[in-house]
């Protein structure tokens, strides 16, 4: 069941299930809080787990303003203010990661542990932005329909979209149920999102870095990069996953999260 909560003028649709150390997971563009069900399911079992939506995606409202990853982050502050939450760990994925690390960057006192997954810390190159910029265009002109057969096999590796029907079929229905105007200002903000390759340096909490070994859109060497510019982190790679091995693997992708947070 989802709760919601005021947040920043909107309100934030959640997930909060189990007990004992807090786990938060930030969902990837452009999806919802569904994606994280195997990992709620499981590992709610030993840890307090929570998920939500973004602003404007799932159940969430869109709000006042215009979407960033500032607001994001001071979104995800204000849910922990909310819950009496005063540390987690933050777990993202893709935009997430983005998401993750802008509440670093705001907030880094309220991270226990980080977990980085299928994410970058460099921003777009021109080509990437432009790309961003004609997308979220098209979207508020035609829907999100436009998007959802080019982004799928980009989301999915190709070994899930032989044998994981049920994933691509989540995958797509999530895109499917998206907001336009939430896709288009999401795409706006991560064409615009800080440069975060100097900040890994600072990162002095203990981290893991997690990739599918069938990424397209943030390929293992990104992960590399990652890991190699946070002191003592740790990098885990899912054979035979794409940009969501949370979904494509999750078996694999929770017991690196167990193993990690032991």
């Amino acid at each position: 069941m989802k709760n919601k909560i005021k947040a920043n003028n909107t309100e934030i649709a959640y997930r909060d299930r189990g007990e004992g150390k807090a786990i938060i997971f930030l969902h990837a563009f452009p999806l919802s809080q569904i994606m994280w069900d195997d990992q709620i399911d499981q590992l709610s079992i030993s840890h307090r787990v929570i998920t939500f939506d973004w602003r404007g995606f799932g159940d969430s409202r869109l709000g006042d303003g215009i979407a960033s990853l500032d607001l994001f982050a001071d979104d995800l502050a204000a849910l922990m203010d909310g819950l009496s939450i005063q540390k987690a760990t933050i777990c993202g994925l893709s935009m997430g990661g983005y998401a993750a690390l802008a509440f670093f960057r705001r907030h880094g006192h309220r991270i226990e542990k980080l977990i980085l997954a299928d994410t970058r810390a460099t921003t777009d190159t021109e080509e990437g932005r432009r790309g961003r910029f004609e997308t979220a265009e098209a979207v508020r002109l035609h829907g999100v329909e436009v998007i959802v057969e080019t982004m799928l096999p980009r989301l999915v590796g190709e070994t899930s979209l032989k044998n994981r029907h049920d994933v691509c079929d989540k995958v797509r229905s999530m895109i499917k149920s998206a907001d336009p105007e939430t896709v288009a200002q999401a795409l706006i903000a991560m064409a615009g999102r800080s440069d975060s390759s100097e900040l890994l340096a600072e990162i002095n909490i203990p981290t893991l870095i997690i990739v599918g070994s069938e990424d397209k859109l943030t390929p293992p060497v990104e992960a590399e990069f990652i890991r190699q510019g946070i002191p003592n982190s740790q990098m885990f790679i899912i054979n035979g996953a794409g940009h969501l091995p949370n979904m494509e693997s999750p078996a694999d992708f929770n017991l690196a999260i167990e193993n990690f947070l032991q």
